[in-house]
């Protein structure tokens, strides 16, 4: 496939050469190998899938040359050298300058193979952000906000620009952290009332008795401490957006002033006689199922009925694991930009870490854990063991769930192919087929190799 990495293998010694090439190929990478540096140049280009494989003597170009050739078209392609004893301390040289890795002779196939892997997962890597990061370039309009290549996601954009125009109210629904204001902003921005307010509210972040004054406002005198006239949150969404989060929480008699709002399209502020015609959309965001809590006598039925004319279901997170990379890329970004720093590029083991995390915070804990990472405040794992938040059944379980995803992940990277995937995990090809078999992954393709 056009997008698979290529391993260029560059020595002059033919029975070297031979046996380097036929270790790789046995891996199950594709190999291009060349008697000399000049011969492979065609390979070099910025953003090229390859590997490089070189000896470090050679007529001609050598392995250094070759290598700041290398770097000056594309530093993020992985160069790894061959070199014999006498030439160790050249290579180590050659790392710090920016070489991935070296080899010293004789090595056997397996040690090779073992190599390259983690080369060729390394340009996977950098490749695969590159795209992410090229992707979040080009995007632009509702997908730029509301990033996301799952089916469910394009659902969730498509129901917004279907109903941005209209003035219905619209319920949104899903777990803490997946985005449900940023959906109703989305509903804002892309209707005809973008130009006025948008105001937010948190049902559950005001004490009861500032509810309603923060909701109808008030006039001087109204009460004690209300010192002069104050509009509400529904005046002051007249003409645009009023959202309210966490509406399960509010208290069922402002559930039917509320309810009354709705109906008739007036307000008083507190203390006045005077009735002020609004016209504001409503979009309400719950956690919580409001038909259950209606039935348990919790939540007013005819306030959910004015509230639920439209409703929008976001997933969590975990059933939309393809967004993952996407969506840590982005914060990643964002947060390299806000702290100053330079993005980083994760590791195959986190990019695993990440695809099999439970995120019982969704998007919100997603974004917390770029954030540390940009920041340099993790380790090895990216996910704090001090945290259990979403871990859940035996060790055996969750190390099988663990296991799954990662097998998953690595087979799909190598489209399929058991010998590379199996050379990436540093896992026998016999017991990752047993393991495919076990766990029920499907393969992109059949199989032609034998056990």
């Amino acid at each position: 496939m056009g997008d698979e990495i290529r391993v260029v293998v560059i020595e002059d010694d033919e029975n070297v050469r031979l046996g380097v090439e036929q270790a790789v190929a046995l891996a199950g990478y594709p190999v291009q190998a060349y008697e000399s540096a000049g011969l492979a140049l065609t390979e070099i280009a910025p953003g090229a899938p390859v590997v490089i494989v070189s000896d470090v003597r050679m007529p001609g170009i050598d392995g250094l040359q070759l290598l700041e050739r290398v770097l000056a078209v594309d530093a993020q392609i992985p160069v790894v050298l061959i070199s014999g004893h006498a030439d160790i301390s050249t290579a180590v040289g050659a790392m710090r300058r920016g070489a991935y890795d070296f080899i010293e002779k004789p090595f056997s196939s397996e040690h090779i193979a073992g190599r390259v892997a983690r080369a060729v997962e390394k340009r996977r890597l950098t490749l695969e952000v590159q795209g992410l990061r090229d992707a979040l370039r080009n995007w632009h309009g509702i997908e730029a906000m509301v990033l996301g290549k799952s089916p469910a996601i394009a659902e969730v954009r498509k129901k917004i620009l279907r109903l941005a125009d209209t003035s219905v109210s619209v319920l949104i629904t899903g777990e803490t952290g997946t985005g449900k204001e940023l959906i109703a902003r989305g509903l804002h921005d892309f209707g005809q009332r973008r130009d006025r307010h948008f105001v937010a509210l948190n049902c559950g972040g005001l004490p009861e008795q500032l509810f309603e004054s923060e909701l109808f406002g008030h006039e001087a005198g109204a009460f004690t401490g209300a010192l002069k006239s104050r509009v509400g949150k529904i005046e002051w969404a007249h003409g645009g957006t009023l959202f309210l989060d966490e509406i399960e929480t509010m208290p069922v008699a402002l559930q039917i002033k509320l309810l009354r709002v709705l109906q008739e399209r007036h307000i008083e502020r507190l203390g006045a006689n005077e009735s002020i015609p609004v016209d504001c959309r409503i979009v309400a965001a719950s956690k919580a199922d409001l038909t259950e809590l209606a039935k348990e006598g919790r939540f007013r039925s005819d306030f959910l009925y004015r509230l639920n004319v439209a409703q929008i279901d976001l997933p969590p997170l975990r059933e939309r694991r393809e967004d993952i990379p996407l969506l840590f890329e982005h914060f990643v970004l964002a947060a390299a930009r806000r702290f100053g720093q330079a993005a980083p590029t994760l590791s195959a083991s986190q990019v695993s870490e990440l695809m099999a995390h439970q995120w019982p915070g969704n998007v919100r804990e997603l974004q917390n854990v770029s954030d540390r990472f940009v920041l340099g405040l993790v380790g090895d794992t990216l996910i704090s063991d001090a945290d259990p938040a979403g871990i859940s059944g035996t060790l055996a379980e969750q190390v099988a769930r663990f296991e799954r995803v990662l097998i998953e992940e690595m087979v799909q990277r190598h489209h399929g192919n058991v010998g590379a995937a199996s050379a990436a995990l540093g896992m026998p090809r016999k017991t990752l087929y047993h393991k495919i078999r076990q766990f029920r992954i499907p393969t992109p393709e059949p199989q032609a190799e034998s056990e």
